[in-house]
């Protein structure tokens, strides 16, 4: 910019467009350079062939597995005999005068109406399936597979005609296989199968209505037991559900998360004033001390709690030491920064009235640094619930440790939407609990 005789502003019109010209490339150049390194990492992290090994069908299955059972009907070839049973369990098989009112069962022989116009007919080795707007599919177990007679036409994709095995899924709660050995016959229904009660139990199907009426009943069913305690016993000890195991698990991942937040915190605090500068003037001593903080808070969760397994093998210890350790570090460092950041006047004046260095402490410090005290301990309190669910996994118990073993059988996904939802309602329970305290400590309502 130039200056005329008069003292008025002169523009240079090179100057401008070279400014112009500066901002419209980085106008240009700063979204074209998130959009280079996007393209880069779809390529560097195989985010195509991941597309194309996706099997989103087989998730949609697993996600109907979560939130529904399903009624085998199995015909054994090899020992002729006919079986309807939840979930194909032995322990949860219908007795033969008990049987679903859509399975008809005549010796070894059997008509299953799936509805909306889907039946299978069984008759010795034969099966026949009758899909509407498809036709009959009739298939015969032989000695080395099947033999499958298809109606005229193209093969529709739910289908899967295999000389070894036979398998067609034409809707997501209809399901037939046949092999060489068996027949079997999937009818998914809605809801977690035998929930409260166990197959056995002798309350299994009753109403809350009709528990209720028994638990407040003089007549004992179990004359060794109160009937209330019958129902909270075979409540607790269903085998298929485990709630009393899943329970006991969930206490434990609460007690790593609170031991492991509350030694990080008693710990943290006392080595916070040897790493603050206004409290330790020794430089070597607060250069070690916060070189502790970072190597506590250095290495993770994760390889603190393998580093504990290896040493003192599987259990809720392991992973309350893990949280210890990694905390212990970050909360340290947290503390430190707060207590450089207090008011001295506040000190200044304890230290008037002859108090001694632990009373100014008490009466002149911790007051300033509580509120952030207690927020950062709550806060970890909550956040480290979640952590020991992961850490659990690994080996250090609780209920971490129950969710991959439900995770390992594809059988058990409505097991692992149960741990999970369990899980998602502890959290938010320590998110309220720990709201409500931090509201009464620090705001005192």
């Amino acid at each position: 910019m130039a200056v005329d005789t008069l003292n008025e502003p002169v523009f240079d019109r090179d100057t401008v467009f070279r400014n112009v010209r500066r901002r419209a490339w980085l106008t240009i150049g700063a979204p074209l350079a998130i959009v280079l390194y996007l393209t880069y990492t779809w390529f560097a992290f195989g985010v195509p062939e991941l597309l194309a090994k996706a099997q989103p069908e087989r998730a949609v299955i697993l996600a109907t597995d979560s939130v529904a059972y399903k009624v085998h009907v199995t015909k054994l070839l090899r020992r002729d005999i006919m079986e309807v049973a939840i979930e194909g369990e032995r322990r949860a098989t219908y007795a033969q005068e008990d049987l679903p009112d859509w399975v008809a069962v005549d010796g070894t022989n059997a008509i299953v109406d799936l509805g909306d116009g889907y039946e299978v007919t069984i008759t010795g080795k034969v099966m026949e399936f009758t899909v509407p707007g498809y036709g009959t599919i009739k298939v015969t177990a032989t000695n080395s597979g099947v033999n499958t007679e298809l109606p005229p036409g193209p093969v529709p994709e739910w289908l899967k005609d295999d000389p070894r095995k036979f398998d067609a899924r034409p809707t997501l709660d209809r399901r037939v296989q046949v092999t060489k050995t068996k027949i079997e016959v999937h009818n998914y229904f809605g809801g977690w199968e035998n929930f409260w009660f166990s197959f056995q139990s002798e309350l299994h199907g009753m109403s809350f209505s009709q528990l209720w009426a028994i638990a407040l009943s003089n007549e004992r069913i179990d004359p060794s037991q109160s009937n209330m305690s019958l129902i909270m016993h075979d409540f607790l000890g269903n085998p298929d559900w485990q709630h009393g195991e899943v329970f006991t698990a969930l206490f434990e991942t609460i007690m790593m998360a609170v031991l492991g937040t509350l030694i990080a915190a008693f710990v943290g605090l006392p080595l916070a004033f040897l790493a603050a500068r206004n409290f330790t003037p020794s430089l070597l001593l607060r250069f070690g001390t916060r070189r502790v903080f970072d190597f506590l808070r250095g290495i993770d969760m994760l390889i603190w709690s393998l580093i504990f397994i290896r040493a003192f093998g599987l259990g809720p210890l392991t992973g309350a030491l893990a949280i210890a350790f990694t905390d212990t570090g970050t909360l340290g460092k947290l503390f430190s920064e707060a207590l450089e950041n207090i008011d001295n006047k506040q000190v200044e004046g304890v230290r008037a009235t002859g108090a001694s260095q632990i009373q100014r402490y008490r009466f002149g410090v911790i007051p300033q640094i509580l509120p952030v005290f207690v927020s950062q301990v709550l806060y970890y309190l909550e956040s480290n619930t979640r952590s020991a669910t992961v850490i659990g996994a690994l080996g250090a118990g609780g209920i971490g440790l129950m969710l991959v073993e439900t995770m390992k059988t594809s059988r058990d996904w409505e097991n692992t939407s149960y741990i999970i939802i369990l899980t998602i309602l502890v959290v938010i329970m320590m998110d309220q609990a720990s709201g409500w305290l931090r509201r009464k400590l620090i705001e005192g309502k």
